[in-house]
């Protein structure tokens, strides 16, 4: 699975960051920036509570 990220979309709220700080980071401004695109699977379900966090949906998963 992976994480995919819309940098056009994301606001910078930050409410992503908080579910799965392993896979992502915040720039200096408070936008989004992915860690790692490949979800490991003990991570799925942080990763999908990250996108459920997104008011933008600035983030996806694909398989």
């Amino acid at each position: 699975m992976k994480l995919l990220l819309d940098s056009t979309r994301c606001q910078g709220y930050g409410l992503c960051c908080d579910p799965a700080p392993e896979q992502i980071d915040l720039d200096e401004w408070g936008y989004a920036q992915l860690r790692e695109t490949s979800v490991p699977a003990d991570g799925e379900d942080a990763a999908a509570a990250a996108v459920a966090a997104c008011p933008n949906s600035a983030l996806r998963l694909a398989k």
